[in-house]
């Protein structure tokens, strides 16, 4: 697909939020560096026809700093279809979770500490050591410097969080940190889906029909392999999931340093494996991270070969409650994705 500036998509623009609660989000999510921008509504009408959901919604977008993409829509529906994902295993089709990039991940687990002592419904993880990139380099402990994140893993009723810090290296346009915040974050730097597919034809979806650069290919997580991916992912003795990763076209296949955040995560785990699926828990309507948004230039062209691909639902071009052009489809492998005219 050419990229020109006529079709240009970019990275993930929003992570979709459904609350009941729109002023506790906003200062949980102020602690992260977000802020308030737009505010929209919608007739339950006009939500059936852009969402599929018969209720009316009211939706406040977040800022993070100057960020084009990694931004948060707070979604308050009139009548939530369900209460969403919650804490529900991280090994289920139909998850979502935004990941974001810290300074402090000691603060961040210090606070989930004292929720959990609090009784508040939550589950995490402890920063687990993780090597992304350059797996196979040697270094003398005490001597040579580490190069690797700390990652952990934050569930809330409302939110399906990754946070992680780097040590030893920076990539220049991957997470802009809010020094100001109080958790030190960027904005999302990359968001993630599970899926099963062992022939790989869904991700030609991402790849062919929305026009993302896929970057980063078979790589794969085991039980063996990777303490943190065990434990994120629920994983037993000899289960695995390969990833792979497809970001904005601005980015770059083999230089890191080009690489940019908005990136899209997914998470294949083999058919053979028995997933449970929760499609019904992470679509608009549903509480929690329901949604991923992208914004494309010449919608019109999106829409008409997204229509003509192998989607499962579509809808026509409408005005979303921020009165942008928009329409929304169900890709090939089951998840809601909606375009912003941008």
């Amino acid at each position: 697909m050419s990229q020109g500036k006529e079709t240009a998509i970019a990275g993930i623009y929003e992570v979709c939020i459904g609350i009941p609660d729109p002023i506790f989000a906003i200062q949980y999510w102020e602690q992260f560096g977000y802020r308030i921008g737009q505010v929209g509504e919608l007739p339950a009408d006009a939500a059936y026809q852009l969402y599929g959901v018969n209720s009316s919604l009211r939706s406040i977008r977040l800022y993070h700093q100057n960020a084009d993409h990694g931004l948060i829509r707070l979604m308050v529906w009139q009548k939530p279809t369900n209460q969403g994902l919650g804490l529900a295993s991280m090994k289920v089709k139909g998850n979502r979770w935004a990941t974001t990039l810290t300074a402090d991940i000691l603060t961040i687990l210090n606070h989930a500490e004292d929720a959990k002592a609090g009784r508040w419904a939550i589950r995490y993880t402890n920063p687990h050591w993780e090597v992304i990139y350059n797996k196979e380099r040697k270094s003398r402990p005490f001597t040579d410097a580490t190069v690797g994140v700390r990652e952990m893993l934050l569930l809330q009723p409302l939110a399906r969080q990754v946070l992680f810090q780097r040590f030893g290296y920076t990539l220049p346009d991957y997470g802009q940190i809010n020094h100001n915040a109080a958790f030190k974050t960027s904005q999302f730097t990359h968001m993630g889906m599970i899926v099963q597919d062992d022939s790989k034809q869904i991700l030609k979806f991402y790849e062919e029909v929305l026009g993302l650069l896929r970057v980063r290919d078979d790589v794969e997580t085991s039980y063996e392999s990777s303490p943190a991916g065990r434990e994120m992912f629920d994983l037993k003795p000899g289960e695995k999931f390969i990833v792979t990763a497809f970001d904005d076209p601005r980015s770059s296949k083999s230089d890191l340093m080009a690489a940019r955040s908005g990136r899209l995560y997914i998470i294949r785990f083999p058919e053979a494996m028995n997933l449970e699926s929760r499609f019904e828990a992470s679509q608009p309507g549903c509480l929690g991270i329901s949604l991923y948004t992208y914004r494309a230039r010449n919608l019109q062209e999106y829409c008409d070969r997204i229509q003509a691909s192998s989607v499962l639902k579509y809808t026509k071009i409408v005005e979303n409650e921020f009165r942008e052009k928009s329409f929304s489809f169900v890709a090939p492998d089951g998840y809601f994705w909606n375009l912003v005219d941008g």
